[in-house]
């Protein structure tokens, strides 16, 4: 049994509806975590993907942040278990939310991030992000222990080696790169976690972030920074993870384009 599971970054759920629709229509996934919805959840939209047959389990926020899974329902019959937000860390953002599906009759946690960017070394977002890591980190040791079987997936807002970055010398004193927040996501690795892309040979510079401004995309000027990382028990039924980058493409895009991985049981 194959199953498609998408980590998306959509950067407003409102502008980017159309999109998401399109992609579950063409790509049928059969998990599809999103990322900065930028709604409040009862302002979702789910309606319209139950009419494409999936389940929507929302945690949102207005204006800022906000995390939504969807199940196919011909695939999961419930979702059980389910967290929003850290539950060893207090947090007024909507940034995570992990559930617990039957897979083939596996128990799968699924755990969606949108994990904080830090603005600058410099800013007081810096020590929120370091800190909302180290404690990510605690809970999933526990959770790793209840839900052998886990992916945490989402915009880690990291590029965790230099060639995950177009120009790293460029990018090696920001938030996103500094040493500091490389260690968090090899702690995350530590765990027993695997980083999913890098299980099979990748062809060079592929990113799933591009910034708006100087064509970056076009230019190819981008980051891995959305990432899905599974325990060591599921590495075996990896097939592939792939970067949907034709989604970077459309009219008013994201600035992040869909991963996904497969799994065959």
């Amino acid at each position: 049994m194959k199953c498609k599971i998408t980590t998306w970054n959509v950067n407003s759920l409102k502008v980017r509806k159309p999109h998401v629709l399109q992609f579950l229509q063409e790509e049928s996934p059969d998990i599809l975590c999103l990322q900065e919805l930028k709604q409040p959840t009862e302002e979702v939209d789910i309606r319209a993907f139950a009419e494409l047959g999936y389940s929507t389990e929302v945690f949102g926020q207005k204006t800022y942040n906000g995390v939504a899974t969807l199940t196919k329902k011909s695939v999961f019959s419930e979702c059980t278990d389910i967290i929003k937000n850290l539950p060893n860390f207090e947090d007024p953002q909507s940034r995570l939310l992990a559930m617990t599906v039957l897979l083939d009759g596996l128990p799968l946690r699924i755990v969606n991030g949108y994990f904080p960017n830090g603005e600058t070394t410099e800013s007081e977002k810096f020590p929120y992000k370091l800190k909302w890591l180290d404690n990510l980190t605690a809970w999933l040791e526990k959770e790793l222990k209840q839900y052998p079987n886990l992916v945490l997936l989402g915009d880690f807002n990291i590029a965790p080696e230099d060639n995950d970055a177009k120009h790293p010398e460029e990018w090696k004193h920001t938030v996103l790169c500094v040493p500091e927040v490389r260690q968090k996501f090899k702690n995350l690795l530590n765990l027993g976690l695997v980083d999913s892309f890098r299980q099979h040979d990748q062809p060079e510079k592929i990113y799933s972030w591009w910034d708006y401004r100087m064509k970056a995309f076009q230019r190819n000027l981008g980051l891995r920074i959305d990432h899905i990382l599974i325990s060591e028990p599921l590495t075996k039924f990896n097939r592939s993870v792939v970067v949907n980058k034709n989604f970077r493409g459309l009219e008013r895009p994201s600035d992040h384009a869909p991963v996904t991985l497969t799994l065959e049981l």
